[in-house]
């Protein structure tokens, strides 16, 4: 299926899509209609952050929100992808974080300007180690949950969201064509909130995988 170590796809993969939105309980915490349609932006390559290495706040924001996603891992390029071959183009899985300047996504907003600042700034995309398709073979039933300092903030399961993942895969596809070692991000819970400087981030798909990542400030 693959050319390439995708295990490592945070390496050499080219592009990260977000879907936002994607979780009624978080569109309505946030104030915002629920989408009847995805809700697309990017993060660079240079967001992925690995275990290891700290979060950082970047210079101008001062309310950095975590929002934790399970995330689709390409393995089969293509454009125009059928709903109902979509998974076949999917190589694996991992656990990550959408992190969001959101004093920053509120201006932008409030501007009708796009979201870039908040959203794909360096380690804003904190990533676990790949997570094979066998591992998790019912994508649209995984409970994903994140605690900062050991309190729980966030807990849900991907059968909340509203477009699946076979559904994104060829919407997103249509639009933008997906290349082998990309990454989906599917959307977050409810629960999303700040993160201060020290803070530690634990995160886990339980009997799958963790990760834990602490904060800091450029």
């Amino acid at each position: 299926m693959t050319s390439r170590n995708v295990s490592r796809f945070w390496e050499w993969g080219k592009k990260i899509i977000c879907v936002g939105r994607n979780y009624p309980d978080h569109a309505k915490e946030l104030k915002n209609a629920v989408p009847t349609e995805p809700v697309l932006f990017l993060k660079t390559p240079s967001a992925y952050l690995t275990e290891g290495s700290p979060i950082l706040i970047p210079k101008y924001s001062n309310n950095l929100h975590h929002e934790i996603e399970l995330g689709v891992v390409i393995g089969k390029g293509g454009t125009a992808i059928p709903q109902s071959s979509a998974m076949e183009h999917v190589a694996g899985y991992a656990l990550c974080l959408d992190m969001t300047a959101r004093d920053v996504q509120d201006d932008c907003k409030s501007k009708g300007l796009p979201w870039t600042l908040a959203k794909a700034f360096n380690t804003s995309c904190p990533v676990s180690e790949f997570i094979p398709k066998e591992r998790i073979p019912d994508p649209g039933n995984v409970k994903i949950w994140l605690k900062v300092n050991d309190q729980m903030r966030q807990n849900g399961c991907t059968s909340q969201m509203i477009f699946s993942i076979p559904f994104l895969i060829s919407y997103i596809s249509e639009i933008i064509t997906l290349e082998e070692g990309d990454l989906i991000l599917t959307g977050t819970p409810k629960g999303v909130s700040a993160v201060q400087v020290h803070d530690e981030l634990h995160a886990a798909i339980d009997d799958v995988i963790s990760m834990t990542f602490k904060v800091g400030r450029l």
